[in-house]
Formats: structure tokens, C-alpha cells, sequence
């Protein structure tokens, strides 16, 4: 894995093709078809993995900046969710209010990145002493911070996540969690099983605005299959009376989480320097559906918290000058992966379609993505005919900058150190978390 890569060093492009994705190895044969993956996450493998089983006499080269594979995966995917670990939108969507740069505001990719273990978050030590926190954004990374926020720590003891953050979750004084949507129940973005783990999370009850759901379910038989079964249980959970058993457990729950429907962020409220509140606009909704447009009333409403995540959508940045990017959607212009303007690029993942969808959805994004590029080879748009040297051109460039890059077998070592460790308290792994500690392993 090579923390950096710039072709414009080369005196000619080294492979025939190159897919900037949201473990370096040598080539075999110079006479092969070279292909270049930017960025190691489940886009860049799913490309991969569907170009070397289409084709026997394709090479492909995976580079990745930090030490270890597999991006959103290893780093973005909650702790708790072992079973859906599957170049991307590196940035974060700003809210565009007043105060969002206070102390004890985060974004939820800054937010989850802490304790996942990804090195550049790992100085952010987020204050967790208040009583509240407000999430805004209501789709299934809400929900997973929301729930690392409220559950119990001896259920994410046997995770991986991160040492700090389970010591500082475990004196966390958080107690109640709202989940603020601009739009209603009939448009929320989270999946089911997210909801019904919130709804079963141990000692915690949902805390619900009634009105929020007025005319839901009337509207309900209008609705698909996945999204009518959400929104019953949403309705069940607000709306009705639990049995006996669930009315003991909710009175006993000494924590909170409930979703605020119809309310967008108008500014973070301040108090001594720090995040005291947040001021929300009261929408209604004109249209319906997944179409209806969230309209300002004209009212707002404070809500005290001294912990604000934004969790409105992460945002892929430019990676070159020479790439074409679509600024205003933060994607890389392209046709089924075909980059516009730029012949032999292509692009997968969160770069190529904007943060949408879960890992099974970049699987198959990323799937077509390599059938464009195969078509491209099989119909000759694609010249693959000249020889190009491929990873030889980028080993010497790095060699040449003094860049030691980690190859797969040094990864091989920091996944055994991390094991290792994970062993002695119970855990998968136990994350390095810093560059310099994993460059360390990889190379001794």
C-alpha cells in the first residue's frame, strides 16, 4: 500500500487504465493489461475483485495513503456491526450555520472515525459530560452514533473499538440523544434494523413527539414494502401502549433517544465558549413521499445540549487539478464510471455517485464500474495493446521522493499485532492508532 501517488511525475502514463475509488504488488508480465486502483476501501476491491475474475491476463495495482486497507470498512462501519464490514468522500458536509465551529460540535464522519481508530481523529477527545446530545441527520449513521452513545459499554467491550473511546464512553454522562430530521417519519433515511436496535437497546427508552406522526398512517398504504415495515414500528414505538413487560423496562432505563421530526439547524447556541443548545427552524412538508420538500414555517425552537453531531452526509474533495469534479455535487463527472473529458479514467464508490446507500449497494456500483472499463478493453476504446511498466514506474518514482511504502505482507503484520492484542481483553483487534505505530510494525 503506498501512502501517496501522483502520475503527473511520470513521463507516461504506467498503466492503461486508472479507477479512482472512493496493496501494491510488482507486476507479473510486461505484456499485460495494467490497471491502477486509487484508494483501498470496498469500491476499489469490488472493482478489483470483478476485473481479475472477468479477465485472467489483467494486472491490478491497489494504492492507499494510510498503512492499512480496506477504508470505510476498517474505519467507517460501527464497532458493534461486525457482519456488514465491507478515494471516497474524505469530506464532511458543512451545516452552514452560525456556531458550528463551536467546541463540542463534530461531524459524524469526525465523530465515527474516533472510535474506529482512524489516525487523524484521534485527537479529538470529544467532550461527553453533558446531559444531552442532538444528532442532526436521521439515516443509519445517526442512528449507529446514537447508539455507541447510549449503549451499554459492556456490550461493545468484545468490538474494535478503539481503547479511548470505550474508557471515555464508559464516563460519558450523556443520557439522552435526539435525532433531528427536516423532513417526516414517511421520509427518514435509516432501515429497519437500525431502528429496531435502538428500539431494543438495554436500559433506554424512546422518547417520542406524538404529533410528529399525525396522518402517518393513513398514508402508509401508498408506501413500499421496506418502508411501510419501518414506519409500522416507528408508529408502534411512539404510539403505542407497550405490554407490561416493556412499560417495566422502559421505567427502569436510566437513558433517552427519540427522533425530532420536521426541524432543520438554524444556529448552535453558545454558552462559556462551548455548545450550550442548538436553535431548530419548524418545517412542514409540501409534497409527499420521498419527493416532499421540507418549507420553513417561520417558527424555531431551542433545545439544550452540550453535544452537537452533524450526521448530514459526507462529501468526496477534489483529487487533482487535472480530474474533472463537479464542485456543487462533490463528484467526479462520469458515465457509468467513465470520467468525462479524460480517456483510461474511472471512478467508483461515494466519488463516482455521492454518499449513498450501504456496502452491498458500492458492490454493485463498483461492479459496473468495471464492466465499463472491460467494455472499453473488449471493444478497443481502451488501447491495451503498448506496454506500459506499471507499479515498476511507481516504485521507482516513490524511491525517488524517499516514500517506503507498506506492501501487503506488511499489512499481514499489523493485522497480526492488532489480533494479538485484541486477544488479551476479548476483542477482534485492538487498533493501532497512529501511522507512525502501524509503519513501525509493518517494517520490523
Amino acid at each position: 500500500m503506498s501512502p501517496c501517488f501522483n502520475t503527473a511525475d511520470c513521463h507516461e502514463a504506467p498503466y492503461q487504465a486508472f479507477c479512482l475509488s472512493g496493496c501494491g504488488r510488482a507486476s507479473f508480465s510486461s505484456s499485460n493489461p495494467k490497471i491502477c486502483v486509487v484508494g483501498s476501501g470496498p469500491a476499489g476491491f469490488y472493482t478489483a475483485q470483478h476485473l481479475l475474475k472477468a479477465r485472467q491476463d489483467v494486472e491490478v495495482d491497489i494504492y492507499e495513503r494510510l498503512p492499512v486497507p480496506f477504508g470505510l470498512v476498517r474505519f467507517g462501519v460501527a464497532p458493534d456491526h461486525p457482519e456488514v464490514k465491507s478515494y471516497g468522500a474524505e469530506g464532511n458536509r458543512s451545516m452552514g450555520v452560525p456556531g458550528e465551529n463551536l467546541p463540542g460540535v463534530y461531524s459524524a464522519k469526525d465523530f465515527v472515525g474516533w472510535y474506529n481508530g482512524l489516525p487523524s481523529c484521534r485527537e479529538l477527545t470529544p467532550d461527553l459530560s453533558c446531559d444531552t446530545a442532538v444528532i442532526l441527520g436521521q439515516g443509519n449513521v445517526a442512528l449507529d452514533v446514537a447508539r455507541i452513545l447510549l449503549a451499554p459499554t459492556k456490550m461493545l467491550k468484545s468490538t474494535d473499538i478503539t481503547q479511548p473511546a470505550l474508557d471515555a464512553l464508559a464516563q460519558s454522562r450523556v443520557r439522552r440523544v435526539l435525532i433531528v430530521g427536516r423532513r417526516g417519519p414517511l421520509q427518514i433515511a435509516c432501515t429497519i434494523k437500525e431502528l429496531r436496535e435502538m428500539v431494543n437497546l438495554p436500559d433506554c427508552r424512546p422518547e417520542m413527539v406524538a404529533a410528529d406522526f399525525e396522518g402517518v398512517s393513513e398514508a402508509l398504504k401508498d408506501v413500499p414494502r421496506p418502508r411501510k415495515r419501518l414506519t409500522e414500528l416507528m408508529l408502534k414505538t411512539a404510539l403505542e401502549t407497550p405490554g407490561e413487560k416493556e412499560q417495566e423496562r422502559r421505567s427502569k432505563a436510566s437513558r433517552s433517544w427519540g427522533f425530532r421530526f420536521f426541524r432543520s439547524p438554524v444556529e448552535v447556541l453558545a454558552s462559556g465558549g462551548r455548545a450550550a443548545g442548538i436553535r431548530l427552524a419548524v418545517n412542514r412538508l409540501e409534497g409527499s413521499g420521498d419527493g416532499a420538500q421540507a418549507v420553513l414555517t417561520g417558527e424555531v425552537e431551542d433545545v439544550p445540549c452540550g453535544l452537537v453531531i452533524s450526521s448530514i452526509g459526507y462529501r468526496s474533495l477534489p483529487i487533482d487539478e487535472s480530474v474533472p469534479f463537479d464542485s456543487r455535487r462533490a463528484v467526479i463527472p462520469n458515465s457509468m464510471g467513465r470520467v468525462q473529458q479524460a480517456a483510461g479514467l474511472y471512478c467508483s464508490g461515494w466519488v463516482k455517485t455521492g454518499p449513498t446507500g450501504v456496502i452491498a449497494t458500492t458492490m454493485n456500483n463498483s461492479f459496473d464500474t468495471a464492466r465499463s472499463l472491460l467494455e472499453d478493453m473488449d471493444s478497443g476504446a481502451l488501447d491495451v495493446s503498448s506496454t506500459r511498466p506499471g507499479s515498476q514506474s511507481i516504485s521507482a518514482l516513490l524511491a525517488e521522493r524517499g516514500v517506503k511504502a507498506v506492501t501487503f505482507s506488511g499489512w499481514e503484520k499489523i493485522d497480526d499485532v492488532e489480533t494479538r492484542r485484541g486477544e488479551v481483553s476479548g476483542k477482534p483487534r485492538e487498533k493501532l492508532l497512529t501511522v507512525q505505530e502501524m509503519l513501525q510494525v509493518a517494517r520490523s
